[in-house]
Formats: structure tokens, C-alpha cells, sequence
């Protein structure tokens, strides 16, 4: 790269130099809205100069880093604010920018909604011009066209073709908004009393929609729709505070219809997810589909067994042909034997002539992940009673080995084995791994779960009732309960629970399907009844439910 006065270039440097800035739209809050080239900058960034508080979360998400190596990742800078604690202005924040890009590397300057559109990208790009360092922009979604769309509110319709977007300095003059175009305010909430006045004055109906939505397309979202004559007080009335956006027009009268966000069956509840850490992604994500905020609390953990010798001794057995069956009960037993047999050196072949059984779905996906398939899998009841309904007797002349191996955690159920042997089995059953409590969360957290900040909590397991109760108390009596299966609904009463959700099927997917459903339900009868839609947590003491004596 040549010195002296550069334009910006369009193509990435193969090599890490000074001089290159991605300055990068993170839309306007939700994390899903990231373009595919954002998360690949980000995962790339050697610095990160972020514009507000949840963007180093954002970026610890899409990099997968653990916030407690400080040492993991990209270096995070604030560009909100100065080592003062002041907001910085555009111009000091294109000087932080500069500066990190002298030093080389990879920067990624994140910024909410869009660089180009009500924000500071053009200042600080052509600071880095200025400076002879490259730059690039990659759009991302506007506040302008995002908000009001998670609000239900198209900005144009086949009756209203024009939109005029306004930032509201308080310079503006209203009287050139007296047409019925469909308005867009930005940082209008704390005037939009005078401002209703001066349309209404200019020439606008008084009965003009007007909707403000607050912290769009976040799980935090809430949106008040109104009319020029009343929003002012029913904005006050709702305690409406920035940031926020204001459609003003016909279209605001769509949202009736058209509203697919706010009304989603687990829309803002809290949901607590008890499960290893291993474990939870995916049942984190299903839950955030149907609008929840899961809050992932480790209850146990995963270790190998404290004395490896058995299962050394049952693999060998398993390679040297010892065994008719081989039956996983948990994903956790495939990934355990999977493990001990790269640590010698063996592959999927070693299972030739063997039989593979699994307890369900998941469990028979992770056995094909490895390139096997499994040779029996309930089709109904996916539980080790499931397993044991359709496994064959065994036959002296159609078996020619008598024995299973059966790798399990080490707190597995006798039922199984008990059940093997009386179909005629011999059953080694070999403790895989073990499953640990794990400390106790932080301490806000155990209030919000004896206090019912939650709105609902997902048990998995029996032992992820135990190991919750264990560590942070029981859930409040207002908390809906799910859970996966009998076995764990029964747990959960023993330990004084009472058990709202029981998935159909022993899947987490499911479960969550459930949950979703009986929110839905909630939901529909509150409005049937002309009630506020509110959430569990929100109860108040007289309406909490107590389980019958």
C-alpha cells in the first residue's frame, strides 16, 4: 500500500497491516440481525471498538469467548465513552479508531442500526481518509425500517408509497409534514407531546395513528400505539423512555394484524435452563424462537469416571468381539465412548458385527454423527422402559453372544439392566462418565428463582431437579414448571414442585414446544377474558399458586 491521500478500498487486505477499519452495522438489538459478513469481521478482529454496552456481549456471542479469560478474542474497546467515564463525541471516538488502526490488525468499528444512516460512520470514516487508513462499510439494518417492522408496522403499503424520516433536533419544521405520508421520528420520545401539537396545528387529523416502540426488535420491546391527540399522555402513562422510534400514519393501524413479535407465546419471559453447559445451546436457541430469555444455570457437570479401568476393560472386550449389544442411553455415553476410542486410536470399524441401540432420537443422531446407525430406537416412549418394550428376547440360536454393553453415567437407574437380564441378557454395565453437582450460581440468581423473577424453569432430567434444588433453592410457587418427561415430573413433585408442562415426548425440542403451547394458551385466555397480557413473574402475592397439600 502506498502512503499519501487513499480513497476507501473495497477489498479486504490478505495480510494484517496498518491502515484497514470495517466499520460494521449491528442493526438495531437483536443479535439474529447480523449480516453473514459481520460475524465473519468479528470472528477475524484483532479490536473491536464498540458504541454501547451490550455490543461486548455481542461480540463474546459471536466468537464464542468466555467472559472470564480476559485474555480470549478480540480486544474490546469502548468507544462510548472515555477513560473519564464522559460520552465521547464523534470526534473523539474517530481518534480512537485512528489509533487502534495504527497499530495494525484487524479492526472492526461496531455500530448500532447502520454506519451510513443516522449515525456517526461518515465522520469517522473520513477520519481514517484523512489518516491514509483503508476502510470498508458493511451495512447493516436501520432502527429506521427494523423497529417498526418487529412492531408489525410496514413503513408503506399499497395506499401510502411515501415515508419521510426525521431526526428530531428540535429545529424542525413541522408544518411540512402536514401531508398523510407516513412519518418516522428518531430521539423523539421526550418531545413528541409538542410535536403531536404542531402536526395536529399544521393540518393533521388529530385522530391520526401514532405508534413508539421502545428497545426494538429486543426481548425488552414494548410498543404503545395511540393518536396524535392522546400519545402524549399515553406515553407518560407507560413510562416510555429512550431509545425509541415513532411511526406517525395509516400504517401504525396494520399492527392489529400484522404484530408477529410482541405477541409470541413466550414473548419476554425469563426462563431458567438448568442444564451442563454442554447441553443448553439448543435449547437456549428454541426457547429465544418463541421469544423467551432463557438464563442458562450449570447443575452439573460431566467428568470421566474416576477409575477408567472398566470402561478401558469393556472397550477391549468391545473390539475383541465380546459383545452381542451395545446400548446408549444419553448422548453423554456416546460422546464417552467416542472419546476413549480416539484415545486409542480406533474408528467406527471396531463396531463391525456389532449391534447399536439407543434410547431415543438424539441419541441415535449422535450415534450417526459418528457415521454409525443405530439398530434399535423406541418409537414411542423414548426412555430406558421405551428401550426395554422393544428389545428382543434373547435366543440361544439366533444370538450368538449373549452380552450387552451398556455405558452409562454413574448415576444411572438399575431398571434396565434388571430388565436385560430378565429377557435373558448378560449385562455389563460400565459407569462412562460421571455427573457432578456444580457450585451454586451467583447470588441474584437464587433470589430470582425463590423470589418468582423467573417466568418459567425447563427440567431435562430428574437430576437436573435435584441438583437446582440442591444449589439454589426451590422455584417460586408463581414459576411455571416443564418438564421432559413421568420420571422427572415425579422428581419435581417429590421436591414440592408443581409440574404446569409435560413435553408428549422425551425431546427437548419438544418440550419447548410445549411450553411455547401452554403460553400461547395463557395468552389467549388472558385476552378472552379483556385482561393485560402479562407474564408468570408477574403475578402478585394473593394470586400465586401453592401446590395442594
Amino acid at each position: 500500500m502506498t502512503r499519501g491521500k487513499t480513497t476507501a478500498r473495497t477489498e479486504t487486505p490478505t495480510t494484517a497491516r496498518v491502515g484497514w477499519v470495517s466499520f460494521v452495522g449491528a442493526g438495531p438489538g437483536d443479535p439474529e440481525l447480523l449480516t453473514v459478513r459481520a460475524v465473519e469481521l468479528l470472528k477475524q478482529a484483532q479490536v473491536v471498538v464498540t458504541e454501547s454496552p451490550e455490543h461486548a456481549e455481542l461480540v463474546r456471542r459471536v466468537v464464542w469467548v468466555d467472559p472470564a479469560d480476559e485474555t480470549a478474542g478480540p480486544e474490546i474497546v469502548d468507544g462510548g465513552f472515555g477513560e473519564d467515564g464522559q460520552p465521547l463525541t464523534h470526534a473523539a471516538r474517530a481518534k480512537v479508531v485512528v489509533k487502534h488502526a495504527k497499530k495494525g490488525g484487524r479492526v472492526v468499528r461496531l455500530m448500532t442500526g447502520d454506519p451510513f444512516t443516522y449515525a456517526s460512520g461518515p465522520e469517522e470514516a473520513q477520519a481514517c481518509a484523512k489518516a491514509c487508513i483503508g476502510f470498508e462499510i458493511v451495512p447493516g439494518i436501520s432502527s429506521v425500517a427494523g423497529v417498526p417492522a418487529y412492531a408489525g408496522i410496514p413503513l408503506t403499503s399499497k395506499d401510502q408509497r411515501e415515508v419521510a424520516v426525521v431526526t428530531c433536533d428540535g429545529t424542525v419544521d413541522w408544518s411540512r409534514y402536514a401531508d398523510d405520508r407516513t412519518l418516522v421520528l428518531l430521539s423523539g420520545v421526550g418531545q413528541v407531546g409538542d410535536i403531536a401539537k404542531q402536526l395536529v396545528a399544521a393540518g393533521r387529523p388529530a385522530t391520526t395513528p401514532v405508534a413508539v416502540t421502545r428497545v426494538g426488535t429486543t426481548t425488552e420491546q414494548s410498543t404503545v400505539t395511540s393518536t396524535l391527540a392522546d400519545v402524549a399522555a399515553d406515553v407518560r402513562a407507560a413510562r416510555i423512555a429512550p431509545p425509541a422510534v415513532i411511526v406517525i400514519g395509516k400504517v401504525v393501524d396494520l399492527r392489529q394484524t400484522l404484530s408477529w413479535f410482541e405477541t409470541k407465546p413466550l414473548f419476554g419471559w425469563r426462563v431458567l435452563v438448568p442444564r451442563t453447559k454442554e447441553q443448553a445451546g439448543s435449547l437456549s436457541t428454541n426457547l429465544r424462537g418463541y421469544g423467551a430469555i432463557p438464563e442458562e444455570v450449570p447443575t452439573i457437570s460431566v467428568e470421566p469416571p474416576r477409575n477408567p479401568q472398566q470402561m478401558d476393560k469393556a472397550v477391549r472386550g468391545l473390539v475383541e468381539g465380546r459383545y452381542e449389544w451395545i446400548a446408549f442411553t444419553s448422548v453423554n455415553a456416546v460422546k464417552a465412548v467416542r472419546e476413549k476410542f480416539e484415545e486409542y486410536g480406533l474408528d467406527a470399524r471396531a463396531f463391525s458385527g456389532l449391534k447399536i441401540a439407543a434410547v431415543g432420537d438424539k441419541t441415535a443422531a449422535a450415534i450417526a454423527a459418528w457415521g454409525l446407525r443405530a439398530d434399535l430406537v423406541p418409537t414411542e416412549e423414548q426412555s430406558a422402559a421405551g428401550l426395554l418394550d422393544v428389545w428382543p428376547e434373547y435366543d440361544e440360536d439366533l444370538d450368538p453372544i449373549n452380552r450387552v454393553f451398556l455405558p452409562r453415567a454413574d448415576i444411572a437407574t438399575e431398571n434396565l439392566v434388571a430388565g436385560l437380564i430378565d429377557l435373558g441378557w448378560e449385562c455389563d454395565d460400565v459407569t462412562a462418565y460421571r455427573t457432578v453437582r456444580a457450585a451454586p450460581p451467583p447470588a441474584p440468581t437464587r433470589d430470582a428463582i425463590k423470589t418468582g423473577k423467573f417466568d418459567a424453569v425447563v427440567f431435562t432430567s430428574s437430576s437436573t431437579v435435584r441438583n437446582l434444588v440442591g444449589i439454589a433453592g426451590k422455584p417460586h410457587a408463581s414459576t411455571v414448571i416443564a418438564v421432559i418427561g413421568p420420571a422427572t415430573a415425579k422428581t419435581a413433585e417429590e421436591h414440592g414442585l408443581r409440574v404446569d408442562v409435560m413435553a408428549p415426548k422425551p425431546d427437548v425440542e419438544v418440550l419447548v414446544d410445549a411450553l411455547a403451547d401452554f403460553g400461547a394458551a395463557r395468552r389467549a385466555s388472558l385476552l378472552e377474558a379483556g385482561q393485560p397480557v402479562t407474564k408468570p413473574s408477574d403475578r402478585k402475592t394473593s394470586a400465586r399458586r401453592r401446590k395442594a397439600e
